[in-house]
């Protein structure tokens, strides 16, 4: 679907709240078509950093008709593949990227979520009104443009308000009270940066401790590692935990984990960008209410088992942008954009909770020698697996 700068839309306002990937995505299209997007994001200042991301297939497709590609790549992390090891270190698998391709389990394109954001951020330039440190209070949802209430106290009508908030979005809770049902995956994961070890190289490192527990440590571009702790568990009220909660939790599922788990630990504590995500899937029967609609994880969220989040993120606000661009109407647009965007995210979203179980002691051997068979079967012609089951 192409994008139509020639959009009889112009002048049209746009509110977009939340200014990450999704959001910067589509402001940058919708700005490209005509319309006079505002985009509004709680915290005080952009964000950098975060965790690894990856974009594949489409969402590459929508980075090079951004002409956007390159930079991606230039701010890469370059992450060279994943080994999974022992509590001694000792490898029990590895998967390079220069053997399992672009598709395999670390992408080509892999950057921190903060980076690939800044990207998209930037590329809006001075066209987009970027408001941070503000928020959505109140919505009136009259017939036309819709009123808006912000924090700061200043009220303002959109001709369309988008939510790009994320999966644990406030503002999708207040204009689609109780029509969430979210789909439990029963696993926490821990995000956040420790200082760079000695056996912390251009490898992502898995360590499966038992009992549902596994330790990731990431490369960035920083001089930092990335380090992930998953817990697998049903919910228990987890996600309501305040930081200081959420960091007794890990404490104390990871204390006994073995490995390098107390070199992690310690960076836990005087970590200032932890993560905490009771992962789960959105599901909702609409994703638009007369003239407000939802985008990216606050929409369709997949989850980071998933690993298509952020393409989905950029299609769904590429897909927005040009029906918004070409339709009669809002409602028109929104109706079109629910029916391409729920055949993409239906089928990138589909997958057991059993899938967590891969990562338990007594599956990743079975787990990696299927891995690379099907390796090999894909690439016999360049090269073999580094070990045979």
């Amino acid at each position: 679907m192409a994008i139509d700068d020639r959009s009889t839309k112009r002048g049209r306002r746009i509110l977009i709240t939340g200014a990450s990937i999704a959001g910067s995505t589509l402001a940058s299209w919708l700005t490209h078509s005509g319309f006079d997007v505002t985009v509004v994001e709680r915290h005080s200042e952009f964000r950098d950093g975060g965790q690894n991301i990856d974009v594949r297939g489409a969402g590459r497709e929508v980075l090079a008709k951004m002409a956007l590609e390159q930079k991606v790549k230039e701010r890469g992390k370059g992450e060279t593949g994943i080994r999974f090891v022992d509590e001694d270190d000792q490898s029990i698998g590895q998967f390079d990227v220069e053997d399992t391709g672009a598709h395999g389990p670390t992408a080509e394109l892999e950057i921190l979520c903060g980076d690939l954001a800044r990207v998209l951020f930037d590329a809006c330039g001075d066209k987009v009104e970027f408001r941070f440190g503000d928020s959505i209070k109140t919505v009136d949802q009259k017939a036309g443009p819709v009123g808006i209430t912000f924090e700061i106290g200043r009220t303002e009508d959109f001709d369309l308000a988008v939510i790009a908030e994320g999966v644990g979005s406030s503002t999708r809770e207040m204009v689609f009270p109780g029509e969430n049902e979210p789909r439990w995956l029963d696993v926490l994961m821990g995000y956040f940066t420790i200082p760079k070890g000695e056996g912390d190289n251009g490898l992502c490192r898995i360590f499966t401790a038992g009992e549902g527990r596994s330790i990731w440590l990431r490369p960035d571009n920083q001089g930092t590692t990335r380090a992930i702790l998953v817990v697998q568990k049903p919910p228990e009220g987890e996600e309501g935990f305040s930081v200081e909660e959420q960091k007794a939790f890990l404490r104390e599922h990871f204390a006994d984990a073995g490995w390098e788990a107390q070199r992690v630990l310690q960076g836990l504590e005087t970590t200032k960008d932890l993560h905490f995500d009771v992962i789960r899937q959105m599901k909702m029967d609409r994703w638009s209410k007369q003239h407000i609609a939802l985008t990216g994880d606050a929409a369709w969220c997949a989850t980071p088992i998933a690993g298509i989040g952020t393409t989905l993120a950029m299609i769904g606000a590429y897909v927005l942008a040009g029906e918004l661009s070409g339709a009669a109407s809002v409602e028109d647009a929104l109706q079109r954009y629910e029916e391409v965007m729920r055949r993409s995210s239906k089928r990138d979203r589909t997958f057991p909770k059993s899938l967590q179980r891969c990562c338990s002691r007594k599956r990743v051997s079975q787990w990696l020698c299927s891995m690379r068979f099907c390796a090999w079967q894909l690439h016999r012609g360049s090269s073999r697996p580094q070990r045979s089951c």
